[in-house]
């Protein structure tokens, strides 16, 4: 008679053990104290039933012709009722997973302009992680997510990129400063055309009211002197206004300026037919 004796293994949380009967698959060690009959069965390997991380980096080229860096994260576990199925199909499940991921990268990202690669990286990455869920459940793994983490262009790209958009960025900032400009013109056109408005209107008012003053200076003289007429009223107020803008001259022509000007007991006089007739003549 053969003899056998036990053996006590024990696996850990979150594991399972793939238990072989004299090199045939017999059975899942689930985690705490299993019992084997050695020497014909033993404990070949014991799996992580955790969700682990694999980081592949992958070399390809746009549409336009840009060379990109492209990292992806995978996120994959073990299913707990395939654990014979992922010990026995795959020798490295994480060189199967980083070749479907280069194969999904590079049969993609040709087809994609560079701006369009990075407006879709969460796109990308749900292709990717959809492909290898399809590709690898028969392996007995589950894919649970695939993150794009970085799309990297080669660096004198990622200089002229910058470029291009600082220049974009100077050529808006002189167009508002322009336009700016622009409204400040116009609104100084307008204050000083409302302001050139305003004075005339208010030196017609001024023009009329010494012409209503003159008026009412005149009726009253000569209903007051007896003999006099309208005439002699006007001549008195232009000598008047002669002699002030004699005396303001005096005043304010301190600066070297000098005026020649005809002057004695007929320049009012004369000065007033020559304004009559500059009128009469035009």
């Amino acid at each position: 008679n053969k003899m056998s004796c036990c053996c006590f293994v024990c696996v850990s949380e979150m594991h399972a053990g793939v238990v072989e009967n004299c090199g045939k698959f017999d059975r899942v060690a689930a985690p705490g104290l299993n019992l084997l009959f050695c020497p014909f069965e033993i404990m070949t390997k014991t799996l992580s039933l955790k969700i682990q991380q694999l980081e592949v980096k992958c070399d390809t080229k746009t549409k336009d012709n840009v060379f990109v860096e492209v990292a992806v994260a995978v996120h994959y576990k073990v299913v707990e009722d395939k654990v014979p199925s992922a010990h026995y199909k795959l020798t490295d499940p994480k060189v199967q997973i980083q070749s479907y991921v280069n194969d999904v990268i590079r049969s993609t990202l040709p087809h994609m302009d560079l701006d369009d690669a990075f407006a879709s990286k969460s796109q990308l990455a749900e292709n990717i992680r959809s492909q290898l869920a399809s590709l690898m459940s028969d392996y007995g793994y589950e894919i649970k997510e695939a993150l794009l983490i970085d799309l990297n262009p080669d660096n004198a790209v990622k200089a002229a990129m910058n470029e291009i958009m600082a220049s974009q960025r100077t050529r808006e900032a002189a167009a508002e400063k322009a336009e700016a400009e622009k409204i400040l013109q116009v609104k100084a056109a307008e204050a000083d055309a409302d302001s050139k408005y305003l004075a005339g209107f208010g030196i017609a008012r001024q023009r009329k009211a010494i012409v209503d003053g003159l008026k009412d200076t005149v009726n009253d003289f000569t209903n007051q002197v007896e003999g006099s007429t309208p005439q002699d009223v006007m001549d008195l107020l232009l000598q008047t206004q002669y002699f002030d803008m004699m005396k303001d001259f005096g005043k304010k022509g301190t600066n070297g300026a000098t005026i020649f000007l005809p002057h004695g007991p007929e320049s009012v006089s004369a000065l007033r037919h020559q304004l009559k007739k500059e009128k009469t003549n035009n």
